[in-house]
């Protein structure tokens, strides 16, 4: 997205090839920009951004929350839609905040996908207050292209905690690597003075989130897995794996061959707060289910808007094999219990998909239905999980 919106040409290396990053150079290409993914990098060109234009938004957050706040600056309509899920996703907040800016979107007052974008080129900005308790990424989406609008953008919240706020500190990063003006100084409050994004070549970090499920089966096994190029140092909160598999019983390295987990044979449960990282819930709350002793996942309230309720199905899936699970007002409470084979339904949800296998890793006759669900972050998992035993 910032070397669409940047100076110049630039070069993003290492860039996950998966349905959701895809469907975000589909979505970039429509608007004008040129995206050469044929190389092991991408090179990416920015052009002046034009409809008429079509995006599919899939069920990429990321592609429906960050495009609309950049298609604002396109002239002509851009139509936005996705999956069938996808038009349950909240996306109210991002849609009144940029209609306060001054962008023009027909949604037929829903406050969901479908929507029509209609850009006169350029957009005024200026402040807007919005509730970001669903999802850090409604800020994210105004931040990224902030810096191109005519006042820039000062954005404050206003509602309960903002979950995942690591994210929101990759975006800021991000963006001040791109030699954006960021303020975010007071608490709740970011201000992206207005120029231009400069490009710059980058290189990703590896996805710690996707590291879960193999991290996972360390603890569930009591063998050792290690993961390459694990950054010493990352705003991902994915990082907060390393916390989690000694707090269940594991031991963790950080060496130049990466990260290695090493588990004893025995998980234990734990009481942890994963508000900064919702999308660890479905494998940390498979590893629960397994433990020895009782455990509590707290402050993923907002997870039953992600792909799919993923509270509801987490107790429904995991209870269906015998688990003792209850949901709560803002996460789960487990208790041990032996669990049996069965279906494990994934719900189209790739983090569902990882949590069905972590379980079949200790529960015979497991079978998790439509593990090519989770080409949508990682098309290689399957057969990289089945490398592994």
């Amino acid at each position: 997205m910032l070397s669409a919106l940047s100076d110049a040409p630039s070069v993003v290396r290492r860039a996950l090839r998966s349905r959701d990053t895809e469907l975000m150079a589909a979505a970039l290409r429509s608007l004008g920009t040129s995206i050469d993914s044929t190389r092991e990098d991408w090179l990416v060109s920015p052009a002046d951004l034009a409809g008429p234009a079509a995006v599919d938004c899939g069920l990429a957050g990321t592609v429906m929350r960050f495009v609309p706040p950049a298609a604002a600056l396109a002239t002509g309509p851009v139509t936005f839609d996705g999956d069938p899920h996808a038009r349950t996703r909240p996306m109210g907040e991002v849609v009144g905040a940029l209609r306060g800016l001054g962008v023009v979107i027909d949604d037929d007052e829903r406050g969901t996908l479908p929507f029509t974008v209609t850009g006169s080129g350029g957009v005024r900005g200026g402040a807007v207050t919005i509730d970001a308790s669903a999802s850090s990424q409604f800020i994210s989406a105004l931040l990224l292209a902030g810096s191109r609008y005519d006042e820039g953008v000062d954005v404050c919240h206003d509602g309960k905690p903002v979950p995942s706020l690591p994210h929101i500190d990759m975006t800021v990063a991000q963006l001040r690597l791109h030699g954006v003006e960021v303020d975010d100084s007071d608490a709740n409050r970011w201000h992206v003075s207005p120029g231009l994004i400069r490009a710059v070549d980058v290189t990703v970090e590896p996805d710690l989130s996707n590291a879960a499920p193999f991290l996972a089966a360390a603890l569930v096994t009591g063998g050792s897995v290690t993961v390459r190029d694990w950054p010493r140092s990352t705003t991902q909160p994915g990082d907060l794996l390393r916390e989690i598999a000694t707090l269940m019983g594991g031991t963790t390295q950080l060496s130049e061959n990466g990260l290695t987990v090493r588990g004893s044979g025995v998980l234990e449960g734990i009481d942890y707060d994963l508000h900064d990282a919702g999308e660890l819930a479905p494998v940390v709350a498979a590893l629960c289910a397994l433990a020895s002793s009782p455990s509590r996942l707290r402050g993923i309230a907002h997870i039953r808007g992600h792909e799919t309720n993923r509270l509801q199905a987490l107790v429904a899936e995991l209870t269906g094999l015998g688990a003792d699970v209850t949901e709560t007002e803002d996460g789960l409470s487990i208790r041990p219990a032996t669990l049996s084979g069965g279906a494990f339904r994934t719900y189209a949800d790739h983090r569902m998909a990882h949590a069905g296998v972590v379980v079949g890793l200790a529960v015979d006759d497991l079978r998790v239905e439509n593990i090519a669900t989770t080409s949508k972050t990682y098309p290689g998992f399957a057969d990289a999980w089945s490398r592994l035993f």
